[in-house]
């Protein structure tokens, strides 16, 4: 690193830290800026609705709330139909035999986030009715309907109120496809990576040249090239979390040191790739940095990070794609904190991205001993 320290000046290192967590802050902004702030339009069939739906839709729909979520319109199922084909609301929403039913065109966090509601809503009417029917059983008086329901919220409502919960703090569909984001903020470090790298190979430029002719041995050579990078890459990651903690509101959940852990190798992974790439394909810097992204983006792809389906897809079609695919290691090493309560499947992950590093890290070691140059 002291080596490296010769080759950029702090104010170079600096800009690069600076450049890559303000990008990767401002796509997490950009990305979830419709998901913040954004209003779901949506539509109800008002010949068949259910009053407990119609009454959590309103208070959703309250045009004098700042944390208004829905704008409704209540409408029969012929103009329902109608405005979801020219793509006026998300979604609508229609009743058949007291069972709630969602009718959307396409899969999208404005979609997510109406089902999401809906299904929230169905679960405490049926903890509801199943509460209510304990208590019908179980009393032997007359009772009142009024007092009864009263009971039932006041039961539902008590933050002291046992009830058995296995899913994690930071349970919510929208945190899905935010995951594949750090994860591609992990894999873009390797960017940096190459960078330096490509500052240690003879035949990119003339500190190459004059690095090889050194007789510096090649194991040192490109630790010292992860371990610089790793250390920017380290920053722009820490300045990321910060950002969507505290400025965006981001809940991590109770396992928030696990999701740092995978982060950090994925990473080196990243990291371990970029370097991969510089060693091993011969072409000029600009051509290596199109490549990588071209990559990264492809990976993040299959994970996920366009559509959550798409992760699903390929685990159920081509299932080793994703067992090599480095993004796809992050993603769902989340998704086990987000899904399971074992960590099983968590360390599984984290083994196959520490795997994945170590065997693009050797890959380049064995790639930069065999380089040699007939003149330089």
């Amino acid at each position: 690193v002291k080596e490296l320290g010769q080759e950029y000046t702090p104010r170079q290192y600096a800009v690069q830290i600076i450049a890559f967590s303000v990008g990767a802050a401002v796509v997490s902004y950009l990305y979830f800026y419709n998901l913040v702030w954004c209003i779901v339009y949506i539509a109800v069939v008002d010949d068949s609705v259910d009053d407990t739906f119609k009454s959590a839709i309103d208070v959703l729909s309250d045009k004098n709330d700042e944390n208004r979520l829905f704008n409704v319109t209540y409408t029969n199922k012929d103009e329902a139909i109608k405005k979801l084909s020219n793509n006026e609301i998300t979604g609508y929403l229609y009743f058949d035999n007291n069972k709630s039913n969602i009718v959307v065109n396409k899969s999208g966090i404005n979609e997510t986030i109406f089902r999401f509601v809906i299904d929230e809503v169905n679960s405490k009417i049926e903890l509801t009715n199943s509460i209510l029917q304990n208590k019908i059983i179980s009393s032997k008086e007359v009772i009142d309907k009024n007092s009864l329901y009263k009971q039932v919220n006041d039961i539902i409502n008590n933050s002291e109120a046992k009830l058995n919960d296995i899913s994690n703090k930071n349970l919510g569909y929208t945190m899905i496809e935010y995951y594949t984001l750090i994860a591609m903020a992990a894999l873009y470090g390797g960017a940096i990576a190459m960078y330096i790298t490509n500052y240690k190979l003879a035949n990119m430029n003339s500190v190459g040249k004059r690095t090889s002719i050194s007789g510096m041995k090649k194991g040192p050579m490109l630790l010292s090239s992860l371990l610089a990078s790793y250390t920017v890459q380290l920053i722009g990651m820490l300045i990321l979390f910060i950002f969507t903690i505290f400025v965006m509101k981001v809940n991590y959940g109770n396992r928030f040191l696990h999701v740092v852990l995978i982060a950090l190798l994925g990473s080196l992974s990243g990291l371990s790739m970029g370097v991969a790439i510089a060693t091993l394909i011969k072409t000029n810097d600009n051509a290596k940095t199109g490549i990588l992204i071209s990559i990264t983006m492809l990976c993040c792809f299959l994970s996920g990070m366009m559509g959550i389906t798409m992760k699903y897809v390929i685990d159920k079609n081509i299932p080793i794609i994703n067992k090599i695919n480095p993004a796809s290691m992050i993603t769902d090493g989340l998704y086990s904190l987000y899904y399971y309560n074992s960590l099983n499947r968590f360390y599984f992950d984290v083994l196959s991205l520490t795997i994945f590093s170590l065997l693009m890290i050797f890959i380049s070691y064995k790639e930069l001993r065999r380089q040699k140059y007939d003149s330089i």
